[in-house]
């Protein structure tokens, strides 16, 4: 696989985030009408200036007129987007490419979703009629997985693995408890976490993404027009989206202890980014937490950490907020929520605000001192069956 890619050739003039909660007296529609108005004010523009939109929904809304609607937008070309849970980047890398592209001066990419009070919680898949291949469990059921298979393979103890996911847990809501906007504002303790009553397999409810609903936002334009909007934008490095074909349910060879698509991704990303030594590379990266072990694997197959030793350096802290290379400065979806449309541009949200250093300083990173760069992963589908999305961006042009 290989992409020329569009390195500095787009950036971010302008983001916002809604708070993600348990919304029960707002609309969908209020918070895409926030979030895209904070956008637009950061980026100091009006929706005048807006040549197209990208809207990045899972189930909440079933097309572009969904946010027409409630943005009063007038004969302005809105695409409504869907990839599972890596929803929120399709959208802002389809917003990029268009920009590049020169078909347009100026994109907004949003998210949003709203699944609070819909009734019987909405992230899972419609029941489409199958071959009877697919998977039948949850997605917890499925991401459970991952633990006592990692735990074989490296040859870690399951009850010390156990431990270990917990601290992910653990450093993850320490973040989250300094994010006015996440969901979760409590730090809680990883002992605490191991002595609550498991959910599926070995993991507890502290060990998964909250649910909650919201939206976010990004403006779009090209590099060399980007310092017309805001004197510090980051500029996109790579763009890389992979599509597993699903093989994973029914090859005896998968093991869960990687996400392929995941390590895919990863690999074409900083070959267009030029990125050699990722975890001395970049200063922060926002990954898709959805479950501790998901995080676990992560850390691997994005190459920050050497097979069979993710364990060993989240124990040694390595990925907290100081440590070497930052990980879910802003609480992950495991502190911050995870309303599926909006969640990717809320990463991108956390590294717009980290590497121009507007970052609460309570949990702003240290490692702009000598990097530059930050990592977006966002991920969807299941352990088997994933689309992957890795974003590299940065505040300067090479």
């Amino acid at each position: 696989m290989a992409s020329h890619g569009i390195r500095d050739r787009v950036a971010i003039v302008g983001m916002s985030c809604t708070p993600f909660r348990e919304h029960w007296d707002r609309s969908l529609d209020d918070l895409l009408i926030d979030a895209h108005g904070s956008a637009l004010a950061s980026a100091g523009i009006t929706k005048d200036d807006v040549d197209a939109y990208w809207y990045g929904t899972s189930q909440s809304s079933a097309s572009g007129i969904s946010l027409a609607t409630p943005l009063r937008l007038a004969n302005r070309p809105v695409t409504r987007v869907e990839n599972y849970c890596a929803t929120g980047s399709e959208a802002l890398r389809q917003a990029c490419y268009a920009v590049a592209s020169g078909a347009f001066d100026v994109a907004v990419a949003i998210g949003g979703e709203k699944v609070k009070d819909s009734g019987y919680q909405g992230l899972n898949a419609f029941p489409i009629p199958n071959d009877g291949t697919n998977r039948t469990v949850t997605a917890a059921a499925m991401f459970s997985l991952l633990v006592p298979a990692y735990a074989e393979s490296h040859g870690v103890d399951e009850d010390q693995l156990r431990y270990v996911l917990a601290r992910i847990a653990e450093k993850n809501h320490f973040n989250g408890a300094r994010n006015p906007l996440a969901q979760f504002q409590r730090e809680i303790s990883a002992e605490a976490i191991c002595d609550m009553t498991a959910v599926a397999g070995r993991l507890s409810v502290f060990d998964c993404a909250g649910v909650a609903d919201g939206a976010a936002a990004a403006v779009v334009v090209s590099a060399d027009r980007a310092t017309d909007y805001t004197d510090a934008p980051l500029y996109v490095k790579a763009l890389s989206l992979v599509a597993g074909d699903g093989s994973g349910l029914v090859d005896p060879k998968f093991d869960f202890t990687t996400l392929p698509e995941c390590a895919a991704a990863a690999v074409e990303a900083y070959a267009q980014a030029g990125i050699t030594d990722p975890r001395a590379e970049l200063a922060m990266a926002e990954v898709h937490d959805c479950f501790t072990p998901t995080e676990l694997v992560l850390m691997e197959d994005l190459g920050f950490s050497e097979r069979g030793e993710a364990w060993r350096d989240i124990l040694n802290d390595t990925f907290a907020l100081g440590g070497d290379l930052p990980v879910n400065t802003d609480g992950g979806l495991k502190s911050f929520g995870h309303p599926v449309g909006a969640s990717g541009l809320r990463m991108h949200y956390e590294a717009w605000l980290q590497l121009r250093g507007e970052a609460p300083e309570d949990r702003r990173i240290s490692t702009l001192e000598t990097r530059s760069r930050a990592l977006v992963h966002n991920l969807g589908g299941y352990p088997g069956e994933m689309v992957s999305f890795v974003g590299i961006w940065g505040t300067d042009l090479d």
